[in-house]
């Protein structure tokens, strides 16, 4: 189990530091009352990000985050600030001819520097964005790196598509099988681990596509390459979760891979192409837009080699897809995905877009490349809803593998759980209907009234139990009985439709003003001002529902609909995303 971080700053002590909290957020645009067009909400965060009750994420390590909350190492914060500058200012540099433009660009682009920094409360890879932005709008370049990224590629690809490489990808000595197989099962497994480590090791020598090599690359230099050395605590976990060396065949994998930078990126498609061989699904993520030498989206679509290694991917280009959706999606035949993490910076979990979110969440594992993502999943104390493995080049030439494990704590319902638990439902519903009773749902508010959950369950319940002493032969089914910890609306709805759509209600009962009322007299109690008027058209979940009702009641006719008009149901259209509630009250709430 993870070791108990104290958390380098608790609200409440202080109300200048508790505003200074708030301002590091706002300052970098990942509040969301601030920026919600941006900036996700805890609940999307929690797709991703384990956070403990009070704590809130941040996308940075946590020596860089103490640096800015405490105000106590400015040389650590100017140290990373002035490699974002001097990297732009290198850029310039290189690209800027005219000397008038030149020096014009290389002010603009102190000034908001110093503007910036000035109260050292920027995160560096949050200023590093914002100077490129300026460089990008002043320039009208699309993308700096542009031809260097194509000439990396095309190096990777050309070694890829030398004799050389595949004789030495194919060349086996007696050392290389550890344990002589006995089985052709072992054979394959075995050569499927040696293959994909071989692989790795390519990938993770930038060198050989940075610049052009000085001679032709030979059989022996394929075979020094893959002799590279493994280390980090990574290689035996990741061999053993992609099932590489085992006897048995292992699990069909979804894996979420997070690219980094050109060139290696040719070398990381052939190694996806390996593990679709073996079954597994890879959604591969790239940023949105120009980061340097990093792969980008449009990266796919403008250059040749990457366009013919995607050319039977299909790309997501939806950035907020919903649960249903994202399901049909991970289900297609096709292996390889891919799309845009929705950010044109280092992986920033704040600013990921909601399907990138909901891919992190439902997925077996992700696999993170390069040092610079590294950072925002090991330099910090916090854990995540998936394992992590992160992949890069050591600093002795090694290939360097780490692992995090996921938090022990995190609860996960993938979609297989999900519609077992919905067919289970079902299951009792056709004993039920078996025995000649009637099949009642009941539809009614549950996280419509934020922080109100338990008292919407304990209305339900009682108002179904009142039900139950009222009708013989009736199977009332009440939501609120199978909520679950962990389970957020996505869940819930995507189970509670393969339930509402099995064809067994016989009468689909929507929550009325009434229903409440009653409950309040059966607890003996005035009604609390937040529930007067209220009823199933309140509720995101019964509006949705009220759609799938129609829809069904026109497919089967004889069941019966009692609760307010349908035409009622207008107010509330979309959860806030990993809300129980409408996305509408999420500023409100």
């Amino acid at each position: 189990m993870p070791k108990t971080t104290p958390y380098l700053y608790e609200p409440g002590q202080s109300p200048q530091k508790d505003a200074w909290f708030t301002s590091f957020y706002i300052e970098n645009h990942l509040d969301y009352f601030s920026n919600p067009e941006i900036a996700a909400t805890d609940e999307q965060v929690r797709f991703m990000v384990y956070t403990e009750a009070n704590e809130r994420y941040y996308p940075c390590s946590d020596k860089m985050f103490d640096a800015i909350m405490n105000r106590n190492n400015s040389a650590h914060i100017q140290k990373e600030y002035n490699k974002a500058l001097q990297r732009l200012l290198t850029l310039i540099e290189r690209q800027i001819e005219d000397p008038w433009e030149k020096t014009y660009l290389e002010s603009l682009v102190i000034n908001k520097y110093q503007h910036e920094t000035r109260d050292e409360i920027m995160i560096p890879s949050r200023l590093e964005k914002r100077l490129m932005r300026m460089y990008l709008n002043r320039t009208h370049i699309d993308d700096p790196y542009m031809v260097e990224k194509a000439e990396r590629n095309c190096r990777a690809h050309a070694l890829l598509d030398t004799p050389a490489f595949h004789q030495a990808l194919n060349h086996v000595d007696m050392a290389s099988l550890n344990n002589p197989p006995k089985t052709l099962d072992d054979i394959k497994s075995q050569i499927a681990a040696l293959e994909f480590q071989r692989m790795l090791c390519l990938a993770n020598s930038p060198e050989l596509w940075e610049k052009a090599l000085p001679k032709e690359f030979g059989v022996a230099d394929f075979l020094t390459c893959f002799g590279k050395k493994m280390t980090g605590d990574g290689i035996k976990p990741l061999l053993e979760f992609l099932g590489f060396g085992r006897q048995r065949t292992p699990k069909r994998r979804k894996i979420l891979w997070l690219a980094d930078e050109a060139g290696e990126v040719v070398v990381d498609l052939a190694i996806i192409r390996l593990l679709v061989a073996h079954g597994n699904k890879v959604i591969v993520a790239f940023k949105k837009g120009p980061l340097y030498t990093k792969t980008n989206i449009l990266d796919i679509f403008n250059d040749p080699v990457l366009r013919n290694g995607m050319e039977h991917a299909v790309i997501i280009e939806d950035p907020r897809l919903n649960k249903n959706d994202l399901v049909r999606t991970l289900r297609g035949d096709v292996p390889v995905l891919a799309l845009s993490d929705g950010t044109n910076e280092n992986l920033n979990l704040l600013l990921v877009s909601t399907t990138f979110a909901r891919i992190f969440k439902e997925v077996d594992s992700v696999i993170s490349r390069g040092e610079d993502q590294r950072r925002r999943f090991f330099d910090t104390h916090f854990h995540f809803t998936q394992d992590i493995f992160s992949i890069a080049p050591g600093a002795d030439g090694s290939v360097s593998i780490l692992f995090k494990l996921r938090h022990p704590a995190v609860i996960k319902f993938s979609h297989h759980d999900l519609e077992r638990k919905a067919n289970a439902i079902i299951d009792q519903m056709k004993t039920a209907k078996n025995k000649g009773m009637t099949v009642i749902f009941y539809s009614g508010i549950i996280g419509s009234l934020p922080g109100k959950i338990k008292m919407a369950k304990h209305i339900m319940s009682l108002f179904v139990d009142h039900l139950k002493k009222q009708s013989a032969m009736t199977f009332i089914i009440n939501p609120s009985d199978y909520y679950e910890p962990g389970m957020d609306a996505d869940d819930l709805m995507y189970m509670w439709e393969i339930v509402q759509r099995s064809g067994q209600i016989d009468i689909w009962r929507f929550q009325t003003y009434d229903d409440i009322v009653t409950a309040f007299e059966l607890m003996k109690q005035k009604i609390p001002p937040e529930w007067v008027g209220k009823d199933a058209t309140y509720s995101t979940g019964c509006t949705k529902e009220m759609a799938i009702a129609v829809d069904v009641q026109q497919r089967h006719p004889e069941m019966q609909l009692i609760g307010p008009a349908k035409e009622r149901f207008m107010r509330r259209k979309e959860y806030g995303v990993g809300k129980m509630y409408d996305q509408r009250l999420g500023l409100v709430c």
